[in-house]
């Protein structure tokens, strides 16, 4: 099983989204708003927040738990659909899981995703 944590620009989002649509076997995901910075710490963004006098870029975090099986190809969608060739585009992350549980069933394992 994988974890996949995604960082992508606000305006990708739905690209992103429509294209993991297409993934056969992908159960799910989690969508959260964010601020941060990278490398360029904020500067020459068109749009950012200010806290404390520190820039911080708006981007959206996607969470995903997938098989194994399919996470290469989940992490190649976000990349392809997130690209705009500029600074600041995001990253993706690819962690290993030891377990999983299904709350609602009690179900243990794979099949719990």
């Amino acid at each position: 099983m994988k974890y996949i944590i995604a960082y992508v620009k606000s305006n990708m989002l739905g690209k992103v989204v429509q294209a993991l649509h297409g993934i056969e076997g992908l159960t799910g995901l989690s969508i959260t708003d964010i601020h941060g910075f990278g490398r360029g710490r904020g500067e020459g963004e068109s749009v950012f927040i200010t806290v404390d006098s520190i820039k911080y870029v708006p981007h959206k975090k996607i969470e995903l738990f997938c098989h194994d099986n399919i996470a290469e190809m989940v992490a190649d969608t976000i990349q392809k659909a997130a690209h705009t060739g500029l600074r600041g585009d995001g990253k993706v992350y690819v962690l290993s899981v030891d377990q999983a549980i299904r709350i609602s069933t009690g179900e243990i394992g794979e099949g719990a995703i």
